[in-house]
């Protein structure tokens, strides 16, 4: 389980990491990464503003999980969410503080093994960690 300090919670966020964060996807999983110095939260009236940044390492890396119903029904839902919770847990410290995740699972995560999900949430890790061109928009 993830401690209560690296779960995302804020819809802003979630919503910042997916449209301006770097991507990188494979056949199970799409990888959103959102660094510190890209944060901007877009408010509700549409205008973009920076975010409030307090100490710097006060938080740390953060991760959301988006499994929409395309994955499959509740007990399909659920299950990816809990072997993507595990996964990221040992994977979290690989990345800066105050850094933002979101991990959407496409509906071939429903049938993926636990082994091959591991396999390409870390390939997809690497590209975004790497920020080369195959991660970009």
């Amino acid at each position: 389980m993830l401690a209560a300090g690296q779960r995302l919670t804020e819809p802003e966020l979630f919503r910042s990491a997916s449209r301006q964060g770097r991507r990188a996807g494979s056949r199970t999983l799409v990888v959103h990464l959102l660094l510190a110095d890209e944060q901007q939260v877009v408010g509700m009236s549409g205008g973009v503003h920076e975010q409030p940044h307090e100490q710097p390492n006060e938080r740390p890396a953060r991760v959301g999980f988006v499994v929409s119903k395309a994955v499959g029904g509740a007990v399909v839902r659920n299950r990816v969410k809990r072997r993507l919770r595990h996964l990221m847990r040992e994977r979290m410290l690989a990345f800066p503080p105050e850094a933002v995740l979101v991990v959407r699972a496409q509906p071939a995560a429903a049938d993926a093994s636990y082994p091959t999900l591991a396999r390409e949430l870390d390939r997809c890790l690497d590209r975004v960690r790497a920020g080369g061109p195959e991660a970009a928009r």
